[in-house]
């Protein structure tokens, strides 16, 4: 990302508010007993049958599955993330189809992720949106989902797979869960990485538009309309399609870009140079409203 998206998607600064909160939340978790499961004790070896000492069982020592979790916990206090996630790991694994596994399965989530270990949390919480769909913590692990993905986003130029991720999660938070913890903060986030993918659309339209290869310029300048209106690119984009329009003589279109642009952002340095750009061509800013352009702002508006 650029310097300014950068700031913006910090861990630090933006995860601290929940932390205490879900840190409360483990020591409730922690101070639920459940029963341990057992092992029924020496698992028979076939082998003993025809050697002697070379062959001895060694038997396993059953650790209860409280002392297991309480284990993770202590490391998970001490900061050691890495280790708290493998001893929460390593009780899933002894306890599976259990309320261990599902209380184990979260904390690997969150482990992982307090560890910067960011593909190992999605691939985590990836298994337990599929294993407890209806879990009271589905929110969080989706947050803390979209987080991984949010915190691994790269500058503009690069492939922005990850930031599409985070915003179609962000998003998904904010439509499903809009009453849970997290739905502010994703609300917040769903715009910088909106804002990343506009500005991605607008970096190669831009390209194009360099390389005179109008109508693939235009193409992306109508992506940024259509899907990120409400982002800082919106204004630039409509004078780009001012540029296009006029460069391949579809002064129509060209005029209503302008008309939209004024009408919208009428303070829009954008603005000026869109009506610099019609002004040489001895054009005013014109809307025709059968335009894509025009109704892509009335959308915006609800009115289409």
């Amino acid at each position: 990302m650029n310097n300014a998206s950068k700031e913006t998607h910090q861990p630090q600064a933006h995860l601290a508010w929940f932390r205490a909160g879900f840190l409360l939340r483990i020591a409730a978790l922690g101070a639920l007993a459940l029963p341990a499961a057992g092992c029924s004790g020496d698992t028979f070896n076939p082998m003993s049958m025809f050697a002697g000492e070379k062959y001895k069982t060694e038997l396993v020592p059953d650790i209860p599955a409280d002392d297991t979790y309480n284990q993770a916990l202590a490391r998970l206090n001490k900061k050691d993330y890495d280790a708290a996630a493998k001893k929460f790991a390593e009780l899933e694994k002894h306890h599976p189809y259990s309320q261990w596994q599902k209380k184990a399965l979260l904390m690997t989530v969150f482990s992982q992720y307090q560890n910067s270990s960011y593909d190992d949390a999605i691939a985590s919480a990836q298994r337990y949106v599929a294993l407890y769909p209806t879990s009271p913590d589905i929110a969080y692990v989706y947050y803390l989902q979209a987080m991984s993905y949010y915190n691994q986003i790269p500058e503009i130029s690069r492939d922005q797979d990850r930031a599409a991720k985070a915003t179609a999660l962000f998003a998904l938070i904010v439509e499903k869960y809009p009453k849970s913890e997290y739905a502010e903060d994703s609300r917040y986030k769903l715009q910088v990485t909106r804002d990343q993918l506009a500005g991605k659309e607008m970096l190669v339209g831009r390209y194009y538009l360099n390389q005179h290869n109008y109508s693939a310029a235009i193409n992306r300048f109508r992506e940024v309309l259509a899907k990120y209106q409400t982002t800082r690119h919106a204004e630039e984009a409509l004078m780009r399609l001012t540029e296009a329009y006029l460069a391949l003589g579809i002064t129509n279109e060209a005029q209503t870009a302008a008309a939209v642009l004024g009408h919208n952002y009428p303070d829009s340095i954008w603005y000026k140079d869109a009506f610099a750009l019609l002004k040489n061509d001895g054009l005013q800013p014109h809307e025709d409203q059968g335009s894509w352009i025009s109704k892509a702002f009335l959308r915006k508006l609800g009115f289409g």
